[in-house]
């Protein structure tokens, strides 16, 4: 990071995905300040078409993980990528949690009826990251746990209505064993002038 980078850079180019929490619960005053800045996001034709599910509930994400693990266990099955063979044992693991501990679960889920509704939930998605991530709180986006919108029951005790869709379901809770971030590539970009 250069001496030139404002406080947004900074919190952007320190914000990483947190996949070891402590077991230390999250305000609900600090719920609602992430969710807040999450719905300054841009929308396309100024729609909003989010809708959140805090959940708080242990015994709740354990059933959510058991769920999903042997689904994307079958949608991996034949991917050779080193670090998904790694992820496909851990994901085999019976004591394997995909929301890593984390105390809390927000779902960002976005409207059926909307036209943009995918890329405005995940701004919104991000802006809560960012600001989760400047008042010391971690995070990290489990698209894994998408699947249990496929299961009727976990749609319905979360209250979640017919015509929404699971977005981006997001673990936040303080940070426990703390890894280097891993580096930035340089990326590819064209110029034209």
């Amino acid at each position: 990071m250069t001496g030139k980078d404002n406080e947004i850079i900074l919190n952007i180019k320190s914000r990483r995905s947190v996949r070891d929490y402590l077991d230390r619960p999250v305000s609900e005053e600090s719920v609602k300040k992430i969710i807040d800045a999450g719905i300054y996001a841009p929308t396309g034709f100024g729609s909003e078409p989010w809708f959140f599910v805090v959940v708080q509930n242990k015994e709740m994400m354990k059933r959510m993980s058991d769920y999903c693990k042997p689904k994307l266990l079958a949608q991996l099955k034949d991917m050779p990528n080193d670090n998904v063979a790694e992820f496909k044992k851990m994901l085999g693991r019976e004591d394997f949690d995909i929301f890593y501990g984390a105390p809390l679960l927000v779902i960002v889920l976005g409207s059926n009826a909307g036209f943009t509704t995918d890329y405005d939930c995940a701004m919104c998605a991000q802006n809560m990251m960012l600001a989760a991530t400047s008042m010391g709180i971690g995070s990290c986006w489990v698209g894994t746990a998408c699947f249990f919108q496929d299961n009727v029951e976990f749609m319905s005790e979360l209250g979640i209505p017919y015509d929404y869709r699971v977005i981006a379901p997001i673990v936040f809770g303080y940070e426990g064993e703390v890894l280097e971030r891993p580096p930035r590539q340089e990326p590819r970009v064209v110029w034209i002038h």
